[in-house]
Formats: structure tokens, C-alpha cells, sequence
């Protein structure tokens, strides 16, 4: 007797002729049709398919609050720059999620726009980490780039096109996430104006590079090189379009300070104005910065106004450079302990040794990498010796960090 052969009710298939058949009280669906009904319904309700065409509205935002609190386990202090990043990247939430429900018709409704961010901060104070750890906790491309390599168009040098490369990669070149994603532009400030007068000559790695961004950070359809690399007009190109690409800058500006100064000294006349300036924090100009400075430095008008928020980092103290080494999970110290537990050995630190590696730190005024290379420092001999031998407890002291901080500063 032959079996009977159950059909799709959908298309009419037999089961033979699919993968899956899948039954019901009064049918049969055949997995290809349950695919192509998936795909109309998150059509519909402008949810996030499997292919990831579209933002996932369903998906709960994570909130400022939420954020801040993910990077205060690894970044020490700098609230203000913490508050900023975490408002940018909630508002980016919150237009790819208006623009999925509106399906990108925006009559009758308010667009969002776009606030690109810029973060001025001295070497080692955390802007890098900052991007890194935003970058963990996203669900979007993220790509961090530097803006060293960048030239005009036809120099040697990367194209400014090559940021979106990362970026494309970063996404496994689906092309619609990655015009969801993010970009941290950083040492945004190798690329300023290096004379006042930019008719003298052609600044093809500063002023150049600055008006290429121009029409990265405001939003536009580019011809983007899918593996990175110089554009030659046999490539093919992506083109992407970057009006919902979220652009975060960093840099240290060593010297913006004096311009800060400058400009706040500029009217000296009057009884207020002394006042003023005695409650100004010398120790802390960044925190006055405007973006006149940044002109001043110079950055042209044009990119300065497409970078809307601006704010800074604060240098680190002793207090914060004491709590970088224990307090964040992935502290120098938890690091260093792991390494040697990895051999069997248990390592600490007294009290003292710790003061002393903060005090050197504040010495050398290279924040964070200034304190990772002085434990670098201190570490190496043990780390050359400890590994085979019979040694299962180790204790560093304020002698020890003495002695090899004298012994790498003489060599």
C-alpha cells in the first residue's frame, strides 16, 4: 500500500520536494514558505529580519544610565566625557528606531538628526578605552580609526574613504548595518590646519583630510573601496550612505591650553574680571574649552560645526591613577595576577609598592600608559624568571618597585 504523500498547503509541494514539512490540525507548511512569511511580517512591522536588513524595534534601548554604568567598570572618573558618549549613543538608538517604525517617511513627523561627538583630552586619560568599551556593549558595527594615515585623494596615504572600509568590515560587509554603525575617529587633531594662512601651501594631510570629512560627518552618499586600499577607477565601489553613520572624534591636543588661556585673559580691564579669574581651575583648562579654541588649533569652521558635541577628559590625579590600578575588571594589577596564576603562582602587592608606582606615574605625566609601562617595568625580571621555577607565592614591595625603577631608568 503507498503511504500518502503530504502537500504544502501554501504551495502545493509534496513533502518529497522540501526540507521540512511541518503539520497542523487541518494542513501542512513546507519550510520555504515559512521563511517567505517571516520575511512579510517583519516587512510589516518593520522588525529586524534574519538577514538584518532592517532595525530590530522590539529590541529594549539601553539607557544612558545603563551605559555609563557598563563604562564605569572600566574606565576610572571622567564623568562628563562618560554622560556625553552615552546620550550620543542612546539618540542613535532612538533615530534608527524611529526611522524603522516610520519605515524612513518622516512627513508629518520630526526628524532627528545626527549629533556628532568630539573629545579633547591629554594622552592616557581614557579616550580610546572609552571607544573600545562602547564598542563591546553595542549591537551595531563599531570601528575605530586613525586619522594619522588619512591624505587627500591622489597623495600617499589612506583616501578618507578607507574609514568606511573599517567600518563595512567591522560589519561583514552587510551594507545596511554598517550605515547603522559607529566610527571613532582618533588623533583627530594630527590633522589640524599647520599654518594660519592655508594659502601658502597644500596641506594634503591636515586641511586636505579636513574637507574630505566634510561629507562623511554631515551625511551623503560615498564611493567606498569594499577592501580598503587607494581608489582607482577600475575598483568597484559600495556606495553607502552616511546620514545615519554615528562619528565620534578624539584627540589630546597638546597645547590647546594656551589658547584656552589666551582667549579667557583677552579682557584684562575691570574689578569682575579679577574675580573671575581667580575662580577659574588652572589645573584644569580643558574644562573651559570652546569651539573657538578648536579653530584657534586648527580645525576649520566647516568640520567644527558638524562635530556639535563637544567635551573633555579630565587629567588624571593621583586618586584616579591609584584606583586604575585595582579598581576597574580589567585593572594592571588583576592583569598582572593573572599572568602568574596562569603559572601556579599567587602574586600581590603591598600598600606601599602601589603608592610608589602611582608617585612615579604622577612624575612622568603620562597618565595611564605612563603607569602601564612603570608595572611593565617592574614586572619584567619576575616574569622572565618566575615561569618553571618552584615559586607559588610572590609578593611585590615598595624596595622591590624601587630598585627596579632604578635600575630601568639607569639603563
Amino acid at each position: 500500500m503507498v503511504k500518502k504523500q503530504n502537500h504544502c498547503s501554501f504551495c502545493g509541494r509534496g513533502e518529497k520536494e522540501v526540507a521540512l514539512m511541518l503539520n497542523g490540525q487541518e494542513g501542512f507548511i513546507c519550510n520555504d514558505c515559512v521563511e517567505a512569511a517571516h520575511r512579510i511580517v517583519c516587512e510589516n512591522l518593520r522588525q529586524k529580519p534574519a538577514d538584518g536588513d532592517t532595525y530590530d524595534v522590539e529590541k529594549p534601548l539601553m539607557r544612558p544610565a545603563e551605559i555609563k554604568a557598563r563604562l564605569d567598570e572600566y574606565v576610572i572618573g571622567q564623568d562628563e566625557a562618560k554622560i556625553a558618549l552615552s546620550v550620543a549613543v542612546y539618540n542613535h538608538y532612538k533615530r534608527l528606531r524611529q526611522q524603522a517604525l516610520s519605515g524612513g517617511d518622516t512627513d508629518g513627523d520630526v526628524e532627528i538628526e545626527k549629533s556628532n561627538i568630539i573629545m579633547i583630552g591629554s594622552t592616557g586619560t581614557g579616550k580610546t578605552l572609552l571607544a573600545r568599551t562602547i564598542a563591546r556593549m553595542l549591537d551595531v558595527p563599531f570601528s575605530i580609526v586613525d586619522a594619522t594615515v588619512l591624505t587627500e585623494a591622489g597623495y600617499v596615504g589612506e583616501d578618507v574613504e578607507s574609514i568606511l572600509s573599517r567600518l563595512l568590515q567591522a560589519a561583514d560587509y552587510d551594507q545596511p548595518r554598517a550605515e547603522r554603525g559607529i566610527v571613532f575617529i582618533d588623533e583627530i587633531d594630527k590633522i589640524a590646519r599647520k599654518g594660519d594662512n592655508p594659502s601658502i601651501t597644500r596641506d594634503v594631510s591636515g586641511e586636505g583630510v579636513q574637507q574630505g570629512l566634510l561629507k562623511l560627518l554631515e551625511g551623503s552618499i560615498v564611493n567606498v573601496p569594499p577592501k580598503g586600499g587607494r581608489k582607482h577607477p577600475d575598483q568597484d565601489y559600495v556606495h553607502m550612505d552616511t546620514r545615519n553613520i554615528l562619528f565620534i572624534c578624539g584627540g589630546a591636543f597638546d597645547g590647546i591650553e594656551q589658547k584656552i588661556a589666551q582667549r579667557m585673559n583677552t579682557h584684562t580691564v575691570g574689578y569682575n574680571n579679577v574675580s573671575v579669574r581667580h575662580s577659574i581651575d588652572s589645573k584644569n583648562l580643558l574644562k573651559y574649552i570652546q569651539p573657538q579654541d578648536l579653530k584657534s588649533y586648527g580645525l576649520i569652521p566647516e568640520l567644527i560645526g558638524r562635530l556639535p558635541a563637544l567635551t573633555y577628559l579630565r587629567p588624571l590625579d593621583r586618586e584616579a591613577l591609584r584606583n586604575i590600578l585595582t579598581e576597574p575588571k580589567n585593572s594592571l594589577i588583576r592583569q598582572q595576577k593573572k599572568l602568574f596564576a596562569m603559572d601556579g603562582v599567587e602574586l600581590d602587592f603591598t600598600e606601599d609598592a602601589l603608592e610608589v608606582m602611582v608617585d612615579k606615574a604622577v612624575e612622568r605625566k603620562l597618565g595611564a600608559r605612563g603607569l602601564r609601562g612603570i608595572v611593565e617595568s617592574v614586572m619584567t625580571d619576575l616574569q622572565f624568571s618566575t615561569p618553571g621555577s618552584e615559586c607559588t607565592e610572590i609578593t611585590i614591595t615598595a624596595d622591590y618597585v624601587r630598585e627596579q625603577l632604578a635600575k630601568s631608568e639607569v639603563l
